[in-house]
């Protein structure tokens, strides 16, 4: 009974709405806006289409960025053409800010534009987020000092010199923050951007 009641005063101060200890998903996000940043060649597909399906799905509008305009390919040969080039977009015009990885997301590590995008979509409170090697982007622009994350098990060492607090679990959510391990973890990262956005 104690926890039913707690429950239900979480739910009234958060805004969140529980079911039996568990959040339930949003049933829209509609009004949101969603940039997700592919490589230009060898993003991870699963990393990639488990947000955008279900972004897409719950009713945010989803843009894709990219270092290079044209049809860009997944590992696995899932095709997208994204709407902006990277140094294009602006913190500003969306809910959240997210660097999906694969591959081929190396390529924004040590990229001026990226770095810049993440460290104004963290300063603007907007959701930012980074699957797989991802993280390491976030890292290098020095949002993640003192930020529990995680990321895929070869950069660990990554994140550790640049100040973040390494957890490793699958999907980690830190205030605004999202980071996720690898592939097996993209639908549970989809699932915690979708809760932080409603």
């Amino acid at each position: 009974m104690r926890l039913m009641i707690a429950l239900a005063l979480l739910a009234v101060i958060t805004g969140t709405p529980v079911h039996g200890g568990e959040t339930v998903m949003p049933t829209t996000l509609s009004g949101k806006n969603v940039l997700l940043i592919v490589a230009s060649e060898r993003f991870q597909d699963e990393e990639f289409g488990q947000p955008y399906d279900l972004m897409t799905k719950l009713g945010a509008t989803v843009k894709l960025a990219c270092s290079r305009k044209g049809t860009v390919k997944g590992i696995f040969g899932r095709a997208v053409t994204p709407d902006f080039l990277i140094g294009e977009c602006k913190a500003d015009d969306f809910d959240a800010v997210i660097f999906i990885g694969g591959p081929g997301a190396s390529e924004y590590f040590n990229n001026s534009a990226a770095q810049t995008l993440a460290r104004d979509a963290a300063a603007k409170g907007k959701i930012l987020g980074a699957i797989c090697i991802a993280p390491v982007t976030l890292a290098n622009a020095g949002v993640l000092k003192g930020i529990n994350a995680t990321v895929f098990p070869s950069e660990e060492d990554q994140l550790v010199s640049r100040g973040a607090r390494l957890v490793k679990q699958n999907v980690v959510v830190d205030g605004k923050i999202i980071t996720a391990a690898g592939p097996q973890a993209a639908r549970e990262f989809a699932e915690a951007l979708a809760k932080l956005l409603q």
